[in-house]
């Protein structure tokens, strides 16, 4: 149970993607640095974006522990020897039925410090994201900006906002672009479900292919995020792996994937409709772009860069421009590249602190959402994850009392690989039939 913030606190992420278990596993390290003797031990939902051993590999996070575990199995690890910090590194339904299921398990008794946020940039379901997730000692927002807005809606709703703390994305770092690099390196940063049809995404793809052909001289990239057979936190129906099969690309244009850090490393000019990695690159001063070829629109996200200095379209890049980002925008955004990232985390840090300190036990946990004040939408998101109105795991709920066998893994993965197949291969087909 919670320990003195003199200690080495415990700490446990719980995660259900890839890139949930990157931004839960690094947010841990910098709250409870593992230099100072911290323990992380992780936890992964079982469901359909479960990452993969090279998932996890590529994240670089090594934990004391990790298992795959249900819901109704989280909770009973949380009961039997809870962490001093709990990280709920989960979608927005999946953090509310935690918070709710760990309400049940721990009542009034001794419990963890629970911190929750978003993996980037929030640029869709404002409200609902933030209330799904209120309810935590700790609702961290990744930039200046967020927090704002964070608050506003909580204060709007009458709910408690002191949860908002302000910090930083917890991947950010590597050194800071001096010149250019030979080859000059162009990497265009895909995103799995943005955009979200064939004819953009091939759009993409071309004109990336043409800016390769119109400049022989330079590498470019397309970075990915998955292989193939692999999900993310978002479904990729068309990944571009697929689009590009049997085209005639140039010598210098290829495929890459790793540490997004690590291509940064090497890169001249990122581009890209909305992804974090932007951010990735502006906190480095890498020069980036944020395409308007398809519109700046909120379905694409590009929006949220809007006023950033970095919208540009493919025209423009072809023709030569740099874009130059506006310092007070990337200041709010949390970038940081003034270089005050390193102490972005503490106010964070010393808030646990205290609560790490408080004499007796921290109250129960107390969401927004509740069967009162949302009759109509807290059952069914409880119900989602095997909890019934009041938190409690529901009989017949799936557990894991052991480990499982050969023949059970051997199912389970099947199971996932038709999920994919039928995502990324029947779906677009029934859709185009539909189309007719």
């Amino acid at each position: 149970m919670p320990a003195s913030a003199t200690k080495s606190p415990r700490v446990a992420v719980i995660a259900d993607s890839d890139t949930r278990w990157k931004w839960g596993a690094l947010t841990a390290q910098r709250l409870a640095p593992t230099a100072a003797g911290s323990r992380l031990d992780g936890y992964l939902l079982r469901g359909r974006a479960t990452p993969t051993a090279r998932q996890l590999q590529e994240v670089g996070v090594q934990a004391d522990s990790l298992r795959e575990v249900t819901g109704a199995e989280f909770l009973r690890a949380m009961t039997e020897e809870a962490p001093d910090v709990l990280v709920l590194a989960l979608v927005g339904g999946g953090v509310q039925a935690m918070l709710h299921g760990l309400r049940n398990a721990w009542g009034s008794g001794p419990r963890p410090v629970v911190v929750t946020g978003y993996v980037g940039v929030v640029y869709e379901k404002l409200a609902d994201g933030l209330l799904l997730r209120h309810g935590a000692d700790l609702v961290l927002a990744n930039s200046r900006h967020d927090a704002d807005r964070f608050r506003a809606v909580y204060e709007g709703v009458g709910a408690d906002a002191s949860s908002v703390t302000e910090v930083a994305l917890p991947f950010l770092g590597g050194a800071p672009y001096t010149g250019e690099h030979q080859p000059y390196t162009v990497v265009f940063a895909a995103q799995p479900s943005v955009p979200d049809n064939r004819r953009d995404r091939t759009y993409l793809l071309d004109r990336l292919v043409q800016h390769a052909r119109r400049h022989p001289d330079r590498e470019v990239l397309l970075k990915l995020r998955s292989r193939p057979g692999e999900h993310t936190t978002h479904i990729e129906e068309l990944p571009y792996q697929k689009l590009v099969q049997g085209r005639d690309v140039p010598a210098n244009f290829r495929l890459v994937y790793g540490h997004m850090g690590e291509v940064l490393d090497r890169t001249d000019l990122l581009v890209t409709v909305s992804s974090t990695a932007a951010l990735e690159a502006l906190h480095r001063s890498v020069p980036t772009v944020v395409l308007t070829d398809l519109g700046v629109r909120e379905a694409l996200g590009n929006h949220h860069f809007t006023g950033s200095g970095c919208l540009a379209s493919w025209d423009q890049l072809d023709a030569g421009h740099r874009p130059v980002p506006d310092a007070e925008w990337v200041a709010r955004q949390g970038v940081a590249a003034d270089g005050s990232y390193d102490t972005a985390f503490d106010t964070a840090r010393e808030r646990i602190a205290r609560l790490l300190d408080r004499p007796g036990a921290l109250p129960p946990l107390n969401p927004y959402y509740t069967p009162e004040t949302a009759p109509g939408y807290l059952p069914g998101i409880l119900a989602r994850h095997h909890l019934g109105p009041d938190g409690a795991p529901l009989p017949g709920a799936p557990a894991a009392d052991r480990a499982p066998g050969p023949v059970r893994q051997i199912v389970r993965r099947a199971a996932r690989g038709a999920y994919r197949h039928g995502v990324q291969r029947v779906a677009p087909v029934i859709r185009r039939m539909g189309e007719l």
